[in-house]
């Protein structure tokens, strides 16, 4: 599996790059036209977005760097080496959701409804990031055999992808990547419904990627590990019940004060 796209001599371009900008530019545009349908200023999305991105990459890269500490202090250089792998969406989460609270604090925009179009957005770009993971050969699962692959009706560079090292390995990002288009789906589905609350988009998110991630992480062979303890299943369970309180406490707010199809952002 060759993980450059495009080598141009002096530059060379991965497709981890190309899967990671590509999921950036599908879920902006559809951020812009739900922001649009709201009347938020189209600037102040475009400004979000330019911020959100150098937070995501900061904290997904400095996330990873943290439960790598050791081989990235005896190479120094290769924590900019971004384009051969090393991202960690809860490090990503975590920071995004932090400078996005300030932003709209300061500007006095709903804070929840901002989340909630950015959930969908996020949730699809999962997906196609994971694409990236594929080429680059990493965030794979157990060692398995090529019956078992073939009994999952796979295509056929799939199988051929999860071929490292002499071993077959189970194909988990493809499972997240389903899991996630899946998650989409349900996601816009939801914010549709007529009594959906601000606020109920992203807790569903929360509680999606956290139970899937949990499961998914329990397949991974190349986790971030706190002790003896997978870190991503630890974020996961807290994403969880992060989601859950969301949901209770906004059971207590009326939909007609607080509904997603409503009209007010602030």
């Amino acid at each position: 599996m060759n993980p450059i796209f495009l080598d141009l001599g002096i530059i060379q371009i991965y497709w981890y790059s190309i899967f990671i900008l590509l999921g950036f530019l599908i879920g902006g545009t559809l951020a812009l036209w739900e922001a649009r349908r709201w009347e938020i200023p189209e600037d102040f999305m475009i400004n979000l977005f330019f911020y959100v991105i150098i937070f995501a990459f900061l904290g997904a890269r400095i996330y990873y760097i943290l439960f790598n500490l050791e081989y990235y202090m005896n190479d120094p250089i290769s924590m900019i080496k971004v384009w051969e792998g090393g991202l960690a969406i809860h490090g990503g989460i975590i920071a995004c959701t932090i400078f996005i609270i300030f932003y709209t604090k300061k500007y006095k925009v709903n804070t929840l409804r901002i989340l909630d179009i950015l959930a969908v957005s996020l949730i699809i770009g999962q997906a196609i990031g994971r694409w990236g993971n594929f080429f680059n050969q990493e965030a794979y699962g157990s060692a398995t055999t090529l019956e078992f692959l073939k009994g999952l009706h796979l295509p056929q560079f799939i199988i051929d992808g999860m071929f490292i090292n002499g071993t077959y390995y189970q194909p988990t990002f493809l499972y997240e990547s389903i899991g996630c288009l899946l998650g989409f789906i349900v996601l816009l589905i939801f914010r549709c419904r007529k009594h959906t609350k601000v606020g109920y988009v992203t807790a569903l998110y929360l509680i999606w990627y956290g139970v899937l991630r949990f499961f998914i992480e329990s397949l991974r062979q190349d986790s971030l590990m706190l002790g003896n303890f997978k870190m991503a299943q630890i974020v996961s369970i807290i994403l969880v019940i992060s989601g859950i309180i969301i949901f209770i406490r906004l059971r207590k707010v009326s939909v007609f004060d607080n509904s997603y199809n409503g009209r007010t952002n602030e």
